[in-house]
């Protein structure tokens, strides 16, 4: 697959290329390449950074930063067979228990949210920090509303990391799971109100805790790029043409373009 020009490999993390120094020199720069690609496109183009980790694993699969980074090529393309046996590989190389969680989200994405529960209560959650703590009480939860345990869920998530009024970079996605918990359980006011704080910890936009607030709020959104088109439309239509401006006719018609978010 072509990697542009400007991609370098440097750009990756200094863990990842020590463990890359295992391999020759030019090896270990293609795949550094691949990974930073991999990196570049998992968000906005998923497919992509799956083709780039299938390099990557087929260059070198004994490294487990490459298993790692194909886990989640594969996790974010809802491969989720796949991508728990790159987690597994890359846990068994490293013993690091970091991918932990998203290992039991993998089992969620199987049907399978009672291994999802078992692994919630596994030793090695205790292992985990802070962060980790709270991405597999997240993980819970959702195993819990995957088999119809609302409350249970709602139980999941009330935790000194929910309640706490320091803003972590977890609590936006972890009062905004609370709000939508509480709403599908029918707890509209409540949910709310954890929404109204989603939308307080969530800085970069990584929720749509606003949307949700606003939906329960009654307000209903307008595309201002499609009532601008029809305004112009509006405006910009011409008058009946006069005889001496018959051959002008329709020079002057505007064509609305629709935006779509």
């Amino acid at each position: 697959m072509p990697i542009p020009e400007d991609v370098t490999g440097d750009e990756i993390d200094k863990d990842v290329r020590q463990e890359l120094q295992s391999l020759p020199k030019t090896l270990a720069e293609d795949v550094a390449r691949n990974l930073v690609m991999v990196a570049r496109l998992l968000d906005e183009d998923p497919e992509g950074a799956y083709g780039y980790s299938r390099v990557a694993l087929r260059l070198a699969s004994r490294v487990a930063a490459v298993r790692e980074a194909a886990g989640f090529a594969a996790y974010a393309n809802q491969k989720y067979g796949e991508a728990l046996a790159e987690f597994r590989a890359a846990k068994r190389m490293t013993g690091n228990i970091d991918l932990w969680p998203v290992m039991a989200d993998c089992e969620r994405g199987l049907d399978r949210p009672e291994k999802a529960l078992d692994m919630a209560g596994a030793p090695e959650v205790h292992k985990l920090d802070k962060a980790g703590q709270v991405e597999m009480r997240l993980v819970a939860a959702g195993a819990r509303r995957d088999l119809g345990q609302l409350d249970a869920a709602i139980v999941t998530l009330q935790s000194p990391e929910l309640a706490a009024n320091s803003v972590q970079p977890w609590t936006a996605r972890l009062r905004y799971a609370y709000a939508d918990a509480l709403l599908a359980a029918g707890r509209e006011s409540e949910a709310r109100e954890w929404f109204a704080k989603a939308v307080e910890a969530d800085r970069d936009g990584s929720t749509d805790a606003s949307d949700r607030l606003a939906e329960l709020d009654g307000v209903e959104f307008v595309d201002a790029m499609a009532g601008d088109a029809d305004a112009d439309d509006q405006v910009q239509a011409p008058a009946a043409p006069k005889a001496d401006e018959a051959d002008v006719e329709g020079e002057n018609d505007v064509e609305g373009e629709n935006h779509k978010d």
